[in-house]
């Protein structure tokens, strides 16, 4: 399924039941009313990260939760299982994909006549383990203070690029949905708030974030001093700055977040992240 801007659903099956797509704000043309709209981005799959998950808005109890100021209803995320715990009526697995944890329930068909978790439509959760990865299909819902994510349907991951697409796929909804679609190829991309991603230019294709003046000597370091493809420790770079050691881990943290670098061999050794 095309999700416009020319991006289509891969052979993962990210668009699972529901038959949709990241639903993109404003590709849906202007001749439909706001709530066809609506409508259409409810009846859509909204890839995401946990962490969006727990972001999201929800402006009254009885409204839908938003995410990116979008309402959704179906989302899809990949994550591992930390914990399961089985009750008489559903299994709760806590999951984990590095940017938080969520709980996601699956309910059992009470008419069933064994607790087969694997029989009926719940046949993708058989055999499911703690530490294993798994991509949910499901809706986000609220009880009690406290979110979770009821699940229509759970499977394995078998292949862990996966995990991987779909971080890129949820990366894309969501800059699509907060900055607008990206321009024709051999066009002059969009500026805003100095550049595509606001800022000054880095050097290459990708202009500089907004950064600290600390974030901007680390990164610099980071892309003039010589090194191996592990790149360079915190401490390295706080002794070549001689800057301290907690100035430089809070610069490397500011990095992270605007995906400037990546971690290798440990949390604390970086590297530049080559978009060009």
């Amino acid at each position: 399924m095309d999700y416009g801007g020319n991006y289509s659903t891969t052979s993962y099956g990210a668009q699972g039941g529901a038959g949709g797509g990241g639903f993109m704000i404003g590709s849906q043309g202007g001749s439909q009313s706001n709530k066809g709209n609506i409508s259409k981005a409810l009846d859509c799959l909204r890839p995401c990260t946990i962490k969006q998950v727990l972001d999201a808005t929800q402006p009254h109890p009885d409204a839908e939760f938003k995410i990116d100021d979008v309402d959704v209803a179906h989302i899809t995320f990949v994550g591992q299982i930390r914990n399961i715990s089985t009750q008489t009526t559903n299994v709760t697995y806590k999951l984990d994909d590095g940017t938080g944890s969520v709980e996601v329930k699956l309910w059992i068909d009470t008419d069933s006549s064994a607790m087969d978790l694997g029989g009926g439509g719940n046949k993708s959760n058989s055999g499911l383990v703690e530490d294993q990865w798994v991509r949910v299909w499901g809706r986000l819902k609220a009880f009690g203070n406290r979110r979770h994510v009821g699940a229509h349907v759970i499977r394995p991951v078998t292949d862990k690029m996966e995990i991987t697409y779909h971080l890129l796929e949820a990366t894309y909804v969501h800059l699509y949905n907060t900055r607008g679609p990206l321009e024709p190829t051999g066009g002059k991309p969009a500026q805003m708030d100095g550049g595509q991603y606001g800022g000054d230019d880095m050097g290459g294709s990708r202009p500089m974030p907004n950064l600290s003046p600390n974030a901007r000597r680390v990164f610099q370091c980071l892309k003039e001093t010589p090194q191996n493809n592990e790149g360079l420790n915190m401490q390295h770079i706080a002794a070549s700055l001689r800057m301290p050691l907690t100035e430089v881990a809070k610069a490397g943290d500011e990095l992270l977040t605007q995906s400037l670098i990546f971690t290798t061999v440990d949390d604390n050794t970086w590297a530049i992240l080559d978009m060009a």
